[in-house]
Parts: C-alpha cells; sequence; structure tokens
C-alpha cells in the first residue's frame, strides 16, 4: 500500500483530529488559562498532522491541534496539543 492511500484518520484506534482557527485557540488557551507552551506536543511529521496537511494546508508550529477521544466512561473528551517542527526545538 502506497503511503498516500492510507487515512489514518479513518482507523478505529485513531481519535478525531483537527486544526483549530487562530480564534478558536485563542478562546481554548484562555478558557484552560495556559500558554501554548503548556500544551502537550505533537511534532509536524506525525502521521495525523501529514495527512491533515493534506486537508487543510500547510500546518505550521504553533498550530493548535484538537483531538476529540471516545472513552467509555465520558462518552468523550477533548485534548489539545501544540504543534513543533520536527526537530523538537519548537
Amino acid at each position: 500500500m502506497v503511503e498516500s492511500d492510507l487515512n489514518v484518520l479513518e482507523h478505529d484506534l485513531v481519535p478525531e483530529h483537527s486544526l483549530l482557527s487562530e480564534q478558536e485557540a485563542e478562546k481554548v488557551l484562555a478558557n484552560l488559562r495556559i500558554t501554548r507552551d503548556q500544551l502537550p506536543k505533537i511534532r509536524k511529521d506525525d502521521a495525523c498532522i501529514r495527512l491533515l496537511e493534506r486537508i487543510e494546508g500547510p500546518i505550521n508550529p504553533g498550530r493548535i491541534i484538537q483531538i476529540r477521544r471516545k472513552s467509555d466512561t465520558a462518552e468523550e473528551f477533548i485534548v489539545y496539543r501544540l504543534v513543533i517542527s520536527k526537530d523538537l526545538k519548537g
């Protein structure tokens, strides 16, 4: 299978990933009372980010990704990740 044929976001074990607009990101950060640097990180070369870039266009370091996970106890919970460069320096 060629990588371009594989959509990791369609796999049952991969939660829904979406790119937040800058306005949405600022609102999330304000509600959580944190800065971007305090978010957990996700590398720009992560398979989900590479796929999102094919859908959304280039995703630069500093953007925020929303991840919706299904849960048996909480039904759904949302986490956020800060996109960082491939070299892990941000």
